[in-house]
């Protein structure tokens, strides 16, 4: 089980001087909070030092330097006296309190149907994800098998709950460790575009992150360190693939054909399977003429090759999304020459502590302050809450359709812009490259410094954005006939995005395969189950990808308790299997595809997104706000499938 977090990691032992010290570092509106739990006394709700506004990333509240310097010296008095009379934190569980609490640190008012998910989100009152199981006999739930294919985020947050549940499992992971994502992509300069205080299991904080958006091998660490912390290593089997599962109907399970790292196969025989594939994880390259034909190094920036040194070589970069952005400007001051080809330009979105290291002030404040750290992951996801959505809904009737869909768009798009002609000064050539085509937010917005304007500034690096006519034994050559002779190529073409569960063969009911099924329409009931399909259930599923805010985490943990929640219902009512019914999963798709239509995804302005399927389609994301996503997946509704 997993255990309800303390109040702080640790007591203060800590002397004076040195609190003061930490204080430097601390985010001021959330120590404010943290002294209310210390002290018991929420006058500081009422005062007039507050918090002045928010946005993502900036935890300061925009408040004065004066302002700040009084509360850490409040703070201070408060903290030894908490500190003197043994640690012990003041439980508020009043929720108008909680309440103004959160309006309080955000500036806003926060509604009170939004309070119950941040609670959950926060744990200040223990693991409210977690289902109780405590109805159904121990063996009933170890005889009922879970396969679990996948182990990254996703995986290894249904491995932790389902041996919380006491149901047995395996996980098969294709890759030697666990991490999907965040073990297959090594390119130099790979890291998170999502707080790191956020983005992690909301039951399993870390208060060590040494940058704000960790690199590739901290985030790996992290959920390898989650397998021991939680015990579910022996479930897992690496090295190991799922090359077809087969639905048995005679038997009501999964029939499941694996293949080692040798190439011999096995079979596993499973009540139910959980796929936790994710999106992001085949690779796609560019169908590009002579392609094969290139005599230098070649590879996916998914598929790095450790054995390749870049320093001094002449680098082809195909792509300016989101790897491309990571790795250009880590790899240019090391690279003789360094060629960037781009078919669209990317909106940037300003955060300076992009590359920022956690200071230790805040690393102390995280593991001594009561609930500090609750209130910092707050903090961080209240602005990437539901509060953009407005701004991605197309306005038909805004009359500049060619630059923005309304008007906070075309506010959006005035400050990327500025943000951009700010670092790329007088040069208009650049700037003119630079600039997208389409609306903003249209396609995913990358997280910036400045680091990839100033890559691209740089005298041995070159932006061309006029597409590649072929590749050849020497290099590529742009639609001019131009060459540029390289000794390596790295394709940062993205991945078969739309391709779910791809290349396994997934058999359900009377023969029907799912990727017939589905097509170049994927499609799931929540994103989650598929008519046909029985006893299947999908996380980071059709239809879930977040485009505007909030965590794959937070989605995860939304799709895995539903889908726990399934097997509880299934092993109440003694049936064996469970099938979303058609019109169920009809009615949903069909206000789904309803509400992405007049969403900022589906604006013709974009001609290439890897949120669209090959027809224009949008099938990867979801429109919906996150507080009504939360709300569906507490629970199965049993009335929505039906039973054998």
């Amino acid at each position: 089980m997993t255990q309800a977090l303390a109040p702080a990691a640790e007591k203060i032992t800590d002397d004076n001087a040195a609190i003061e010290a930490a204080l430097t570092d601390a985010s001021i509106p959330t120590l404010m909070l943290s002294m209310i739990h210390m002290s018991g006394d929420a006058a500081l709700l009422d005062g007039g030092i507050r918090p002045l506004g928010v946005y993502l990333n900036e935890v300061q509240g925009y408040m004065s330097e004066e302002d700040k310097a009084g509360i850490r010296a409040q703070a201070l008095d408060v903290i030894t006296r908490y500190r003197d009379n043994g640690c012990q934190a003041v439980p508020i569980k009043d929720p108008e309190t909680i309440r103004r609490m959160m309006s309080f640190l955000v500036a806003e008012e926060v509604p009170m149907d939004y309070v119950p998910m941040m609670l959950e989100e926060m744990e200040l009152d223990g693991d409210a994800r977690q289902l109780d199981w405590g109805d159904i006999p121990a063996d009933k739930r170890a005889d009922f098998h879970v396969t679990v294919i996948g182990g990254g985020m996703s995986g290894v947050l249904a491995a932790i709950r389902l041996k919380e549940a006491g149901i047995n499992f395996t996980v098969i992971e294709k890759n030697a460790g666990v991490g999907g994502t965040w073990y297959e992509n090594r390119y130099p300069g790979c890291r998170v575009d999502v707080g790191n205080h956020f983005y992690c299991y909301s039951f399993a904080p870390n208060h060590d992150w040494s940058e704000y958006f960790a690199r590739q091998p901290e985030l790996q660490q992290y959920f390898e360190d989650c397998l021991d912390r939680f015990g579910v290593r022996e479930h897992f089997r690496f090295n190991t693939e799922v090359v077809k599962a087969q639905f048995d109907e005679s038997l009501q399970q999964w029939q499941i054909t694996l293949r080692a790292q040798d190439g011999s196969e096995s079979e596993l025989d499973s009540n139910a399977m959980i796929s936790a594939v994710g999106q992001l994880n085949r690779p796609k390259l560019p169908d590009i003429e002579g392609r094969e034909s290139f005599a230098g190094v070649s590879m996916h920036s998914a598929q790095w090759r450790s054995d390749v040194d870049v320093r001094g070589k002449r680098v082809a970069v195909i792509g300016t999304g989101a790897s491309a952005f990571q790795l250009v400007p880590t790899i240019a001051d090391e690279v003789e020459s360094l060629a960037v080809y781009q078919r669209s330009a990317p909106w940037m979105f300003p955060n300076i502590d992009y590359h920022r290291e956690v200071e230790e002030g805040t690393k102390w404040c995280m593991k001594h302050l009561p609930f500090y750290s609750r209130w910092y992951r707050f903090l961080l996801f209240w602005p990437a809450c539901d509060g953009l959505l407005p701004s991605l809904k197309i306005d038909p009737n805004w009359p500049h359709q060619d630059r923005s869909i309304n008007e906070m768009n075309e506010m959006v798009r005035e400050v990327f812009t500025d943000w951009m002609k700010q670092q790329v000064g007088d040069d208009e050539a650049l700037l003119a490259k630079v600039v997208p085509d389409y609306v903003p937010l249209a396609k995913r917005t990358l997280q910036d410094n400045g680091s990839w304007l100033s890559a691209l500034k740089k005298d041995n690096v070159e932006l061309n954005n006029l597409g590649i006519r072929e590749i050849t034994e020497q290099g590529v050559i742009d639609s001019n006939g131009e060459l540029f002779e390289a000794d390596i190529i790295v394709f940062a073409t993205g991945f078969h995005a739309n391709k779910f569960l791809w290349p396994m063969e997934i058999v359900g009911r009377k023969g029907i395969k799912l990727n017939e099924q589905w097509g170049e329409d994927p499609a799931a009931y929540l994103g989650i189950t598929v008519p046909n399909f029985p006893n299947l259930f999908c996380l980071y599923g059709p239809g879930t990808n977040l485009a505007f805010g909030g965590s794959l985490i937070f989605h995860s943990e939304c799709e895995v308790r539903y889908s726990l929640s399934a097997i509880k219902t299934l092993l109440q009512k003694g049936n064996k299997a469970m099938e979303v019914r058609q019109t169920v999963h009809d009615d949903f798709q069909q206000r789904l595809q309803n509400e992405l239509s007049d969403m900022v995804w589906s604006h013709p302005s974009v001609k290439n997104s890897w949120y669209q399927n090959d027809s224009g389609k949008v099938t990867v994301l979801s429109p919906w706000r996150l507080r009504d996503f939360w709300e569906w997946t507490q629970a199965v509704n049993a009335a929505d499938y039906n039973f054998v």
